[in-house]
């Protein structure tokens, strides 16, 4: 009887690529296929190649015939790789529930305090300590306006001197005409949507004089919750007769800005056209006190934040002077309140003195409408004279 089973596949029967495990092979390559060389599509069942594990031969003898010869991988032992530097404590010595350890804390705090404090770091950072145990155990003192004098040269001039220097580079001349001591008064015109002039002033006045202007404030800035607190810790107090004459008989130096609200919140197509000086209140305080009055011309803050329109309904409705509107506010939201860096000229006019008359002469009306127009005359025309010399606005 003829044979049924298939005899073995011709030598030079081209490879197919679709062969099929069978059943039971453990999907071992070659298995159950007959071949010595897996198909395609047992290499791709089969996977990445898993280096066996050696086992004892069980009984010595060749192998056999048709059994497929497998390479074998030599393992290769990495190189040893150069030690790196190793810093005062490294990872391997260090016990992962450790934490860092207390000299490298140190290391890195010194290094901090030498950059911040420069080679006299030790010293300033005992100053900076000594400052900051006072401050919690209550040992500061401040004056009977809440004047806080260290808190106010620490920080808050400190903060303003880099804008001053930096962002606005304000020209100051005329600073000789600032007293060295004793009491004065010094007139300023108001101007920038917000009073950033003022705060410039006090910053100017303490670096070239040494001495802190005390300004003299309106009742709006005293209703603000935050603002109130940093007013009076920073030497301001109400804008009324009574304290500004209590603080230039003290000797103080004093700073008023007459035209208060309709300064800062005119709009830009009037810039550096003074308002009404009010009806002369600072200048029957400079004479019941016999101080003198330095005019003071500031040009610059007008373009810090150009008013170009207003919302008075609203303004009413939160009880505030105005609503200011400019080309950057509040279209860019928060990024429309950053000020322009305009370039400010500073100007401190020659003095006005007042000992020359009597502290009676202050309740003649004639007298003071003449000084206050003097005054705001001294102070326009030098901020017609700033504005020829300054130049580019942004310049």
């Amino acid at each position: 009887m003829p044979d049924s089973r298939p005899g073995p596949e011709p030598a030079n029967e081209p490879e197919q690529g679709a062969d099929v495990i069978p059943i039971g092979t453990s999907g071992r390559p070659g298995r159950g296929s007959g071949r010595a060389r897996p198909s395609e599509s047992a290499r791709n069942l089969a996977g990445p190649r898993r280096t066996p594990r050696s086992k004892p031969p069980a009984s010595p003898g060749p192998p056999p015939a048709d059994a497929p010869v497998e390479p074998v991988e030599t393992p290769v032992e990495p190189s040893p790789e150069p030690p790196a530097a190793t810093s005062s404590t490294s990872a391997a010595d260090r016990d992962p529930t450790a934490g860092i350890p207390a000299g490298d804390w140190l290391d890195a705090f010194k290094q901090a305090a030498m950059e911040l404090f420069d080679d006299d770091w030790e010293r300033r950072l005992a100053e900076f300590l000594a400052f900051l145990r006072r401050r919690l155990e209550g040992g500061y003192a401040v004056d009977e306006y809440g004047f806080d004098q260290e808190m106010t040269e620490r920080f808050f001039l400190a903060a303003l001197r880099p804008i001053a220097e930096k962002w606005f580079r304000i020209e100051v001349r005329g600073v000789e005409n600032i007293p060295a001591e004793g009491g004065a008064l010094i007139v300023s015109n108001h101007s920038g949507t917000v009073p950033v002039d003022g705060l410039m002033t006090m910053a100017v006045v303490h670096d070239r004089t040494g001495r802190f202007l005390r300004p003299l404030a309106a009742d709006l800035i005293f209703r603000l919750p935050a603002v109130s607190s940093l007013a009076r810790r920073s030497g301001a107090t109400l804008a009324c007769s009574e304290d500004a004459e209590r603080m230039l008989r003290g000797g103080e130096l004093v700073g008023v800005w007459p035209e208060g609200f309709k300064g800062i919140g005119k709009p830009f197509s009037e810039r550096y056209k003074l308002q009404r000086f009010g009806r002369g209140g600072f200048v029957s305080a400079a004479l019941r006190t016999g101080v003198p009055i330095v005019p003071l011309s500031v040009v610059g803050a007008e373009e810090i934040y150009p008013l170009v329109g207003n919302l008075p309904s609203l303004a009413r409705l939160l009880g505030v002077p105005y609503i200011p509107i400019t080309p950057l506010f509040p279209w860019l939201g928060p990024l429309g309140l950053v000020p322009l860096p305009s370039k400010w000229l500073v100007e401190f006019g020659e003095p006005i003195r007042t000992d020359a008359y009597d502290p009676a002469e202050a309740e003649d009306p004639m007298l003071v409408f003449n000084v206050t127009d003097q005054v705001r005359e001294t102070i326009q025309q030098t901020l017609y004279a700033l504005l020829r010399e300054r130049g580019p606005v942004f310049g």
